[in-house]
């Protein structure tokens, strides 16, 4: 099976990482006089060679996962949410979670929609949580930097803090929590569109377009980021206070990424430098768990839909799990990497 290993190391370095890319990128700088070894150097390739690879992922996985979408229109979704009670409920709502937009803004519409139609408010918490925190691209995206045993895990501890928080939240009985305007919306449940593949082309490249204008922004600043920490912040420094030795290192890592707003395309480069220079791993998951799924912008929009103990309970179980997720990461950092 040697032959199997190494030609998912192939696909890992070199289609995912395009790691061909990268060296690439080097010689034509060095041919230009910019030594990648020097810290301007080293900059300008991080910050050339993430921003094309992420765009380029970005592409591909927008454009699949929308055409995926399609599939699953607001009505369909309520639909299929309807047929299950119970925990059962709970882990189909994180799991169509995973096929819906990239950041939690773009997921509260759709969860005050499925609250609006009568679907028990932890089915909808747990689909509200996954949304941002575990969809396919994350998948994707992990794997390309940290490999597939940490994607893998990273999206079924996701999953669980999904699941868990949902039903935390139905056993407390929050539903009384939710605005009103929320609860007395018009229940529409109107026939979803027959598509034709041609109609989900169209819409799959509409969402892409639309999307990459949305985040370009963010990719930009976090590979910014990323590359003068990769470049300009001594390793001891990131170690001493992200590193697994510190035991508030994760506490920090998400206390610093919940006022913060991105989606996980501009995360990634921040995490993959601060991994690079000694942070652990759990702890740059946390970070980025907590900007995706806890941002301060979220929380706004969040707030018009539900009352304060809602949202405190809703903030204080995604805390906890992003907490427990950075930990086992740490814990556990030298079997995954």
């Amino acid at each position: 099976m040697e032959w199997l290993q190494n030609a998912w190391l192939f696909f890992q370095d070199q289609i995912l990482g395009m790691k061909w890319l990268n060296a690439w990128i080097g010689n034509a700088l060095k041919a230009v006089g910019l030594s990648p070894d020097t810290m301007l150097g080293g900059a300008v390739q991080f910050f050339i060679y993430d921003t094309i690879k992420i765009f380029i992922l970005l592409s591909v996985l927008i454009f699949g996962i929308s055409y995926i979408q399609s599939y699953f229109p607001p009505e369909r979704t309520k639909r299929i949410l309807g047929r299950f009670q119970g925990l059962s409920a709970n882990t189909v709502s994180a799991l169509l979670g995973t096929v819906t937009p990239f950041c939690s803004c773009s997921s509260i519409p759709l969860f005050m929609g499925f609250t609006g139609a009568g679907l028990p408010v932890g089915v909808t918490f747990s689909f509200l949580i996954s949304s941002p925190m575990v969809d396919l691209g994350s998948l994707i995206l992990l794997m390309s930097i940290f490999g597939a045993k940490v994607a893998v895990v990273y999206v079924i501890l996701g999953l669980v803090v999904a699941i868990i928080g949902g039903t935390v939240l139905q056993k407390l009985g929050m539903e009384r929590y939710v605005e009103d305007f929320i609860k007395n919306a018009p229940n529409v449940n109107a026939a979803a569109q027959t598509l034709t593949r041609r109609d989900r082309v169209v819409y799959a490249r509409g969402q892409l377009v639309s999307t990459v204008k949305k985040v370009a922004p963010y990719i930009f600043i976090g590979v910014g980021i990323g590359a003068v920490i990769h470049n300009a912040i001594p390793s001891a420094w990131v170690e001493g206070i992200l590193g697994t030795n510190n035991p508030l290192s994760v506490l920090l890592a998400t206390l610093v990424g919940i006022p913060m707003y991105a989606d996980i395309f501009g995360t990634i480069p921040v995490a993959e430098s601060l991994l690079a220079k000694g942070a652990g791993l759990g702890t740059v998951l946390s970070f980025m768990m907590a900007v995706t799924t806890l941002s301060l912008p979220s929380m706004i929009m969040l707030k018009k839909a539900v009352k304060p103990p809602l949202l405190a309970a809703f903030i204080a179980i995604c805390a906890v799990g992003i907490l427990l997720v950075g930990c086992f990461f740490n814990a556990f950092q030298a079997w995954l990497v």
